[in-house]
């Protein structure tokens, strides 16, 4: 029933994406953060303070969720079908493979339009650096680097904890994530009460970016691109990134796209130097946004396909 709900939830996700209008757990998660963190900081009177502060944080969003997750599938067990409406519909909620090819496509559709200008601003919803002044070359690598980034954060992963614990795993893991995504910055206000929430993210997401690897290689392969490429930049550069993880996924599309990725950008004002991934076969264009949006949509198949003869193996 598990497995069926999480091809249930992928379908859904693959047809429905995450519209605007639809009261996303994800936002719940947000507020939450927000408020927990406004107390904390309340009560918080120093630097150390905010960092035990930032393990309650943690504790706090991740329990509630998995506990609120819980309950929610727990109750509808109860209820003639109840479990695989609601398994399947909160795990289509944690998936992320049609909103990153719908944000990408946006990017694409400006750039082919010339305009360099809202390109910027349209790259800004979905990255953190600064966009102000990145010509047409630093948005599409932008683009790219957080396609492949998002493929492991918003689809493999979420998949693999779902296979493993259901939708309240899954859920409890984009807890992790969004909480990253929110505190987990190493700037003046963050880096002691988002210390915990940076540092668990990087476990939670060690297993998926490894097997990333692998799995992006195959879906490269099914798309048409150079799977061996994949796999060996994929492993060759996979500690070219501040993070631990990052570089796995988008190692594997450099390489198999054979681009360059990484390289020098601004986060609030200050250059951040990162090293090169990949071998500069050609230059980066336009058309590398469509290339790895396919090479998403295939390692999703491509997960869901490997992660299912394991379970039944197991």
């Amino acid at each position: 029933m598990n497995i069926l709900s999480i091809y249930i939830g992928y379908i859904i996700d693959l047809i429905v994406g995450d519209p605007y209008s639809f009261p996303h757990p994800v936002r719940y998660i947000g507020k939450l953060i927000k408020k927990t963190e406004s107390i904390i900081r309340k009560k918080a009177k120093s630097d150390k303070d905010l960092k035990i502060g930032g393990f309650f944080l943690w504790f706090i969003v991740v329990g509630i969720t998995y506990l609120v997750t819980y309950l929610i599938i727990k109750i509808s067990s109860f209820i003639p079908g109840g479990f695989l409406v609601a398994n399947s519909i909160l795990i289509y909620t944690t998936l992320a493979t049609k909103c990153l090819k719908d944000e990408a496509v946006k990017i694409y559709n400006v750039l082919k339009t010339g305009d360099i200008e809202r390109a910027r601003i349209q790259v800004s919803y979905i990255v953190g650096r600064d966009t102000t002044q990145l010509n047409e070359g630093e948005i599409i690598r932008a683009t790219v680097e957080t396609v492949a980034e998002n493929t492991v954060d918003g689809i493999i992963a979420p998949m693999f904890y779902a296979f493993i614990g259901g939708a309240p795993l899954a859920m409890a893991y984009k807890a992790v994530n969004t909480l990253d995504s929110t505190v987990g910055y190493k700037n003046d206000k963050y880096k002691d009460l988002g210390f915990a929430s940076a540092k668990i993210d990087d476990i939670a997401n060690f297993i998926p970016a490894r097997i990333s690897v692998l799995l992006m290689s195959i879906g490269s392969l099914l798309v048409g691109h150079n799977c061996k490429e994949a796999l060996k930049i994929g492993i060759r550069d996979r500690k070219n990134h501040k993070s631990p993880n990052c570089a796995y996924a988008e190692g594997a599309v450099a390489g198999a796209l054979g681009v360059q990725l990484g390289g020098t950008n601004v986060y609030f004002g200050k250059a951040v130097y990162k090293p090169t991934i990949g071998d500069k076969h050609r230059e980066i264009e336009v058309e590398d946004i469509v290339r790895t949006n396919k090479i998403m949509y295939a390692s999703s198949i491509t997960s869901m396909i490997v992660f299912t003869i394991i379970f039944i193996l197991l």
